[in-house]
């Protein structure tokens, strides 16, 4: 009777610790997502830097120079994006879920690539706008 109960309990420590890795695989999936998400963030201030770098300095001379830092900061936001989302992806695809939700990748893809065209067709923009005139 008493190797009985020994073995009842090591079937609950044994069920407590596997809870217990299924918990913290769980946080790490959602601290995957804010870090996804604070990724985002930082190419969304890269954009707004390049943007406002350029409004507050285009009177530089050369002209071309306040556009070539500000296309410096959009296309740092294109790296964060991509590069996030391939951490992201690549992470998402080691861990299982049990409690949580875990995000779609294809939904993590379309938002990384949609804030890098974004950035991109805002550089375009910035070079050809002025006319078509690419020194001013």
């Amino acid at each position: 009777m008493a190797d009985h109960n020994i073995d009842e309990g090591d079937d609950k420590s044994t069920k407590w610790a596997e809870n217990r890795t299924d918990w913290a695989e769980d946080r790490t999936i959602m601290a995957l997502e804010r870090t996804f998400a604070g990724w985002m963030r930082t190419a969304f201030a890269a954009i707004a830097i390049g943007i406002g770098f350029r409004a507050l300095f285009g009177e530089f001379d050369p002209p071309w120079l306040a556009k070539a830092i500000a296309t410096m900061f959009i296309s740092l936001a294109v790296v964060f994006a991509i590069g996030a989302e391939k951490r992201a992806c690549r992470a998402f695809e080691r861990l299982s879920s049990h409690a949580v939700d875990s995000p779609k990748l294809p939904n993590l893809k379309f938002i990384a690539y949609a804030i890098s065209a974004g950035a991109v067709l805002l550089i375009i923009a910035l070079w050809v706008l002025n006319d078509g005139d690419l020194t001013g």
